[in-house]
């Protein structure tokens, strides 16, 4: 594998955190003002099928992938128990070894719980540094997380994950460097509910999560930590059945990152005068009060609060629990981030595995998540346990 020197890999890096909607603008007296975080791999979606819907998946029928998008879906799945792997080729318009993959897994208890966990990790390939002794280092991400979910009524449940952090893509490797590490938790509900349409017994739902509340994060070396992407993702579906063997859902998603903006500099303020206000108004916030002050706190009011608001449209077809196509959009606004693109995808269930791709087409000329394909395949342990036991 080719190495390249720190200074193209850290264009990078600013190419993917622009992806993710987390650069911390160079002129912050322009309209570019972006929410910065730390961690940022932990808001990429991780499966195929979320993908390939535009990144929904708050309120969308109960998957293995549900960890993500809302743990509280767990319990309505029908499988008992279940695993799936991940695999998304990052950013390869750019580079050829940056990547995510994700392993994630569940079992219900009864009929009413249900516990599950994942473990994601995110490599930023081989950086060559050459002003230290030619040295090749290997950033990376990694977050794991276990989580409980249960049913409060026969169409409620509420579920929480904790998680924990690590963080290593530090390129200073002096006495006083050191890798990033925190601590966080997610907090979910979700609603399933049935309605008649004709003769036809219709679904909807609706999905709340609000993940990644917790500590900030610090490397070593660094007087100030930075905030982890903690997210609020709020969603609704609507499954209608055509017949026995055709349904079709449609789904969206609003996101907004519970994060403070990093201040801009006024017109006329000194520099001593600037850096004293980041400090107090955002360095010196806690996670808890950046939450709430993540509402109020954009430099231009309202307007620019509701752009921070990133929204997601996706649809899915299913014919015969067996074949799906699926396609969606997602829309940030341009000075937030300006991730736009439509995504496709396609799914394939038997009695034991699921295949699901997906495929973004951006709509932003400059944006690197263009072409950018996930994979996931899924087993279902129901259905592995029915198969042995046919062969027995």
């Amino acid at each position: 594998m080719k190495t390249r020197t720190f200074q193209h890999r850290l264009l990078l890096l600013v190419a993917l955190v622009l992806a993710v909607g987390s650069l911390r603008a160079q002129d912050k007296k322009n309209m570019f003002n972006p929410v910065n975080t730390s961690v940022t791999s932990l808001s990429i979606a991780p499966d195929a099928r979320g993908g390939a819907m535009g990144d929904v998946g708050a309120a969308t029928e109960a998957d293995v992938n549900s960890q993500y998008w809302n743990p509280a879906k767990y319990p309505f799945n029908i499988a008992r128990a279940g695993a799936s792997v991940s695999y998304t080729p990052w950013l390869r318009k750019l580079v050829n070894d940056i990547n995510l993959a994700n392993l994630v897994g569940f079992y219900r208890i009864g009929d009413y719980s249900a516990v599950h966990g994942s473990l994601r990790f995110f490599s930023l390939g081989e950086v060559y540094l050459s002003d230290m002794e030619d040295m090749t280092i290997n950033p990376y991400e990694f977050a794991f997380d276990l989580g409980y979910s249960r049913m409060l009524s026969e169409c409620f449940s509420m579920a929480v994950n904790m998680r924990f952090i690590y963080s290593d893509i530090k390129y200073d490797y002096t006495a006083e460097s050191s890798a990033g590490k925190a601590f966080a938790a997610d907090i979910a509900m979700y609603r399933l509910g049935y309605f008649m349409a004709g003769n036809r017994e219709c679904s909807f739902g609706w999905g709340l999560n609000i993940n990644n509340i917790g500590s900030k994060i610090s490397y070593g070396g660094d007087d100030n930590a930075e905030f982890i992407p903690t997210n609020l993702r709020l969603g609704l579906n609507l499954t209608i059945p055509f017949n026995e063997y055709n349904k079709f859902s449609v789904a969206t998603d609003v996101n907004k990152l519970l994060v403070p903006t990093y201040p801009k500099q006024k017109d006329g303020e000194a520099d001593n005068d600037y850096t004293d206000r980041v400090q107090k108004d955002y360095y010196d916030i806690s996670p808890i009060s950046g939450i709430f002050k993540s509402f109020h706190d954009a430099p231009n009011g309202f307007k620019e609060e509701m752009q921070e608001l990133q929204w997601s449209m996706g649809c899915e077809y299913t014919y015969n629990d067996r074949f799906m196509l699926r396609g969606g959009y997602h829309h940030e606004a341009a000075n937030k981030g300006n991730r736009k693109y439509f995504t496709v995808g396609a799914g394939f269930h038997m009695s034991v595995f699921t295949v699901d791709a997906s495929y973004v087409f951006s709509t932003s000329q400059s944006n690197p998540l263009d072409q950018t394909m996930r994979f996931s395949l899924s087993f279902d342990l129901d259905g592995m346990r029915d198969l042995f036991g046919r062969r027995r």
